[in-house]
């Protein structure tokens, strides 16, 4: 019916999902890449880019799709000093690399000069780095309903143009048994993205680093990728790993208070549905949180309650 506000799922013609880098970065949607300060995820995501420009296929043999054109756009670097020289030494083709002009007027994640750029050069990539450096001057990385929106309207810009939006940010100084909690602000951050990967070193051989999934909403996660730094420059890979990531996650977290983990559950339980206020109460329960904590989290996350068939519900605000 004309300007009806629903429509079946039959109606609904089902497609694949298509990917940059099958089974860690898909195309169309958010990818979160997360690390310390230090541990090269720059590095990594340049040499990403080198491969995708130039055809090469991914570090463990996945073949890439032609040679794409990729947006980074960095915050912390110099564009001729140090953008350009670290793209050639990974081998990317220039050409195909390119950023957005942001002398005069700060670049954000709402601005609208991302979706021009990525439809003017059909751009199957879009790399912020690090994510910290453009969030709007009114949003806060800690605040669950600003984030929520804004990224909303980042993964609409993905699906709309079939691009690969990474976000390359720093793990904050909080911490918990999850490292994706530990990410970069606000757990809504991770909870939109489709694919979460961290980077990080290993103790006992500080020289090698491992790329692996720690959210992979989309397929199954994928093995870890090590790789380890030239002495001059540049990566050398050392392939797919067998690792046991709920190990290293565990050696680099730290401890987080009771509220973090609470503002963390309450999100995991909302993401995706509505639930029963009981129901909540007890998830919280499961992780040592006690309900006054609950309600200092339910108030930071704005979580709203209604009441249906004789039960208590929450819901987490919706993006505008």
């Amino acid at each position: 019916m004309e300007g009806s506000v629903y429509q079946y799922y039959a109606n609904v013609r089902t497609e694949p999902v298509e990917w940059l880098w099958y089974p860690y970065i898909p195309l169309g949607k958010l990818t979160v890449l997360q690390g310390d300060p230090g541990e090269g995820k720059s590095t990594f995501a340049l040499n990403v880019v080198a491969r995708i420009t130039t055809g090469q296929p991914m570090p463990d043999g996945v073949p890439v799709k032609g040679k794409r054109v990729a947006i980074y756009q960095c915050a912390e670097d110099g564009i001729a000093d140090t953008i350009k020289p670290r793209l050639q030494q990974a081998g990317a083709d220039c050409e195909r690399v390119a950023y957005i002009i942001d002398n005069d007027i700060a670049l954000t994640l709402e601005d609208g000069r991302i979706e021009t750029a990525i439809k003017d050069t059909h751009a199957s990539v879009f790399i912020i780095d690090p994510i910290q450096a453009f969030i709007p001057p009114d949003a806060d990385m800690q605040s669950a309903t600003k984030m929520r929106s804004v990224l909303r309207k980042l993964a609409n810009i993905a699906d709309r143009n079939k691009c690969a939006v990474i976000l390359i940010g720093h793990m904050n100084k909080g911490g918990s048994s999850k490292s994706l909690y530990r990410g970069l602000g606000s757990i809504d951050i991770a909870a939109i993205a489709r694919s979460v990967l961290m980077i990080s070193r290993d103790e006992s051989r500080p020289d090698i680093r491992y790329m692996y999934p720690i959210k992979s909403s989309l397929a199954p996660e994928g093995p870890a990728i090590a790789f380890s730094f030239k002495e001059h420059g540049g990566i050398v890979w050392h392939g797919k790993y067998d690792l046991n990531t709920a190990e290293l996650m565990d050696s680099i977290t730290v401890k987080t208070t009771k509220r973090e983990r609470a503002r963390a559950k309450l999100v995991q339980l909302l993401e995706h549905e509505d639930r029963p206020a009981k129901e909540v109460y007890a998830g919280l329960a499961d992780i040592g949180v006690g309900s006054r904590t609950v309600e200092k989290a339910k108030k930071e996350l704005q979580v709203t309650t209604y009441r249906s068939g004789g039960s208590w519900y929450w819901s987490l605000p919706k993006p505008k």
